[in-house]
């Protein structure tokens, strides 16, 4: 089996999963703690899965042309995961902008420098927002294959023995 975009998909799609999740632990970390560099760590994460978003939704949709045609795959479940991406996508490129400029603020305002209250709320805000999001597209993207009820029987001469 060739190599193909839904390959690349699969190898990429956890970035900005993980990145949002820990960028989020991280956020909340800093609000405990009220460290500098606590805040640093999580909105440099944060920015960093705002990057990986696009590539992610670009490789996904070559993805869907692929998987859309293969017996055990409903194709509804693929249009509710693209759907449910296309919201995520937004959220966290937002997410991903305001921690870039949460970013921008600290290096700029050197070792004194904090974040105002709204920006820290901002950030946390759209983080707990995209990771729930962000989640739940991971959980419609799985059911595309392992949700699957074609799976349960598959058609005569489907499945090599």
């Amino acid at each position: 089996m060739p190599f193909n975009w839904a390959h690349i998909h699969l190898l990429i799609n956890h970035f900005p999963i993980i990145l949002t999740l820990l960028g989020l632990a991280a956020a909340i970390l800093a609000l405990v703690t009220r460290r500098r560099t606590v805040w640093l760590y999580a909105v440099a994460t944060l920015t960093l899965s705002g990057l990986s978003v696009v590539p992610v939704d670009l490789t996904g949709d070559a993805a869907a042309d692929i998987m859309k045609d293969k017996w055990y795959v409903v194709k509804d479940s693929i249009r509710a995961h693209d759907d449910m991406a296309g919201n995520t996508e937004w959220v966290v490129l937002i997410m991903g902008v305001a921690s870039a400029y949460a970013w921008w603020r600290l290096v700029r305002r050197g070792a004194d420098g904090t974040l105002p209250a709204w920006l820290r709320a901002v950030v946390v805000g759209s983080a707990l927002i995209g990771a729930g999001l962000a989640s739940y597209t991971a959980y419609l993207g799985g059911n595309i294959v392992y949700g699957s009820p074609r799976l349960a029987t598959p058609p005569s001469g489907a499945v090599p023995q």
